[in-house]
């Protein structure tokens, strides 16, 4: 292998050097409580996040940095910061501040809002998704200093993980403001630790709530259980029918059949990852790849129903569910939606009463690996770490990239991230290696070095 040329080997060195001050960052950042529903923590911690973001990017020369509310009421961070050099292209800077819930915090190993080092890897909810690409953003610029050779624009929301659309409406009304010739899109990772990759194809999803109603009120389950219809026992068969034995979904309507053609996921490496025990399936007729990137994917996300502790002998008059529909590339969402709600109705047993609520949408995402952005950052990564650059999907979804792409056509849109399988993102114990914030920080330095110069016509 080529040795690494001087000037990277000083930029190794330089984000080598920020890595404490990357850490103690992350801490304070992860510290804010910033889950986009106020009916689960303050608003105040989405407004503490934003502010800190801001101010950090003021410091590095994003003079303009501002925070902009959109449309479901949270705050973007916004700013720009032009550079010297006549001709240099725009890369717009994506990443978000807003987190998951923590879920069951008696499931955490440490404390979910505080940073704490265990083994290699730093825990602490929102650590790799997505404030851990705020620090790698914010290490890679402050590597190169002033010699920044692209004209920056940023953006960090603050409502991706609840779906509703708020910076997806803003570019729309105001589609001069993030307007770039190559878009970094922060939010995905690697295959794994020291292992690069893009991922270049993106699941949309579908989210709904069917609510089932069955009696006018509960019935003691002695006098009338046998022949009164069970709400409960009616969602359950609705339920059952959206997934079969082998654990395919099983949506009428929507395809389920296709194949991943590229970087396969080994079976025994997934059950590692997703921790699936000894003896219970992966689920599924196709290969892992298969199942996460190229096809679609129904998760029930929470039921409303009696809880065990402090039930009584009652047949439940009124049962729902939420549900978590995605859908892969070449899958129109209304059209899943519609096929969804259909499927949900006509499943029903027993005359039950059904109705549905559509809560959120987002469509399915595919990314060209033919242009020069993506070509500058493969070789930015394999300098980065020494390995060449693969190519993944998405289980999850980022509705904001449909929204970039049909707004901003001559775009490349590059989906990167500190994030791999280990990290565990949405579930207790999320963590993050401080090798991938730094090893990604380098490609990223580079990755602006490299596409400036193809710019360069001087």
């Amino acid at each position: 292998m080529a040795q690494p040329h001087m000037e990277y080997v000083d930029l190794e060195a330089r984000v080598a050097g920020l890595m404490p001050r990357a850490r103690a960052e992350l801490a304070e950042l992860v510290a804010f409580r910033s889950v986009a529903d106020p009916r689960l923590f303050p608003r105040e911690e989405c407004d503490r996040a934003a502010e800190w973001v801001r101010s950090h990017f003021a410091e590095l020369g994003f003079a303009d940095a501002r925070l902009v509310k959109t449309s479901d009421g949270s705050s973007a961070v916004i700013g720009s910061r032009p550079c010297a050099n006549p001709g240099a292209p725009t890369v717009l800077l994506y990443a978000h501040y807003d987190v998951q819930p923590p879920l069951d915090e008696a499931a955490w190993r440490t404390p979910p809002f505080q940073l704490t080092d265990s083994g290699s890897r730093w825990y602490g909810r929102g650590s790799a998704d997505c404030k851990g690409n705020i620090i790698m953003h914010l290490t890679a610029l402050r590597a190169l200093d002033d010699d920044i050779p692209v004209n920056l624009k940023l953006v960090v929301e603050g409502s991706e993980e609840q779906g509703t659309g708020g910076l997806e409406d803003l570019v729309v009304a105001s589609p001069g403001v993030l307007r770039a010739d190559a878009i970094l899109v922060c939010d995905t990772g690697n295959a794994a630790v020291g292992r690069p990759a893009a991922t270049v194809s993106l699941r949309g999803m579908v989210n709904v709530v069917v609510t089932v109603e069955a009696l006018s009120s509960e019935l003691h389950s002695g006098m009338f259980g046998g022949a009164a219809p069970d709400a409960l026992a009616a969602l359950v068969h609705i339920l059952a029918t959206l997934r079969d034995r082998e654990g395919n979904t099983t949506v009428t309507g929507v395809p389920g059949g296709q194949t991943w053609s590229g970087e396969q996921y080994p079976t025994d490496q997934f059950r590692f990852d997703a921790g699936v025990p000894d003896g219970i399936a992966v689920l599924g007729s196709g290969a892992v790849s298969d199942m996460l990137w190229a096809r679609p994917a129904l998760t029930i996300l929470g039921i409303d129903c009696p809880p065990v502790v402090g039930s009584t002998a009652a047949i439940t008059p009124r049962a729902a569910a939420r549900l978590n529909l995605r859908i892969p590339p070449g899958t129109d969402p209304d059209e899943a939606e519609a096929a969804l709600v259909a499927h949900l109705h006509a499943a029903a047993p027993w005359g039950v009463r059904v109705s549905v609520e559509p809560e959120a949408k987002g469509p399915p995402f595919s990314a060209s690996q033919a242009g020069p952005a993506y070509q500058a950052l493969a070789a930015a990564m394999a300098e980065a770490y020494g390995t060449p650059i693969t190519t993944l999907g998405q289980g999850g979804s980022i509705p904001l990239c449909a929204t970039l792409a049909d707004t901003y056509p001559d775009a490349e849109i590059v989906l990167i991230g500190v994030e791999e399988p280990r990290s565990l993102i949405h579930a207790p114990n999320e963590s993050v290696s401080p090798a991938e914030i730094a090893a990604m920080a380098r490609t990223e330095a580079v990755f602006l070095r490299r596409y400036a110069k193809l710019f360069d016509t001087a």
